[in-house]
C-alpha cells in the first residue's frame, strides 16, 4: 500500500490516506488518482512511507522524506522531508533525522520521564 499526505497552503499535513499499489504505481499516478477521487485538481499531495522513521526505512528499503507524515507535520521542500511540530522551544531540529532533539539527552536507565521546559531537564514519572 502507498501512503499520501495532503498539504495545506502552508505545507502542513491535513490528511494522510492509503492508496493501493495497483493504482499508485508511482507517486505521480497516486497523486493523479487522489486529485480525481477528491475532485480537487489543485490539491497538493506528497507520497510518504509508513516505514520511514528518522531517515531510515525500517524494512531495509529506500527511505522517503525522512519521516512518515502525520497530521500537523510540515513538509519542508528544501529538505524534502516531513517534520513534526516542535514540541518545546528549547528543542533543536536534527538535520539528519528531521526530528526534534532535547538540549539534554533522555536518560538511559529504563525509567520513564517527561520533559520539563522550565528546568530544561527530564522529570521522572513516578
Amino acid at each position: 500500500m502507498a501512503h499520501f499526505a495532503k498539504l495545506d497552503d502552508n505545507n502542513v499535513v491535513t490528511q494522510v490516506v492509503v492508496v493501493s499499489n495497483n493504482v499508485a504505481t508511482d507517486e505521480a499516478a497516486g497523486i493523479f488518482f487522489l486529485k480525481t477521487l477528491y475532485k480537487e485538481p489543485n490539491a497538493i499531495w506528497k507520497q510518504t512511507s509508513y516505514n520511514t522513521i528518522e531517515g531510515v526505512h525500517t524494512l531495509g528499503g529506500t527511505p522517503l522524506r525522512k519521516n512518515y507524515a502525520g497530521i500537523g507535520y510540515t513538509y519542508d521542500e528544501e529538505r524534502d522531508a516531513f517534520i513534526p511540530s516542535q514540541p518545546f522551544n528549547s528543542w533543536t531540529l536534527n538535520e539528519d533525522t528531521c526530528q526534534w532533539t532535547a538540549p539534554v539527552a533522555y536518560p538511559d536507565d529504563g525509567k520513564r520521564y517527561n520533559w520539563n521546559e522550565d528546568n530544561q531537564s527530564w522529570d521522572l514519572i513516578e
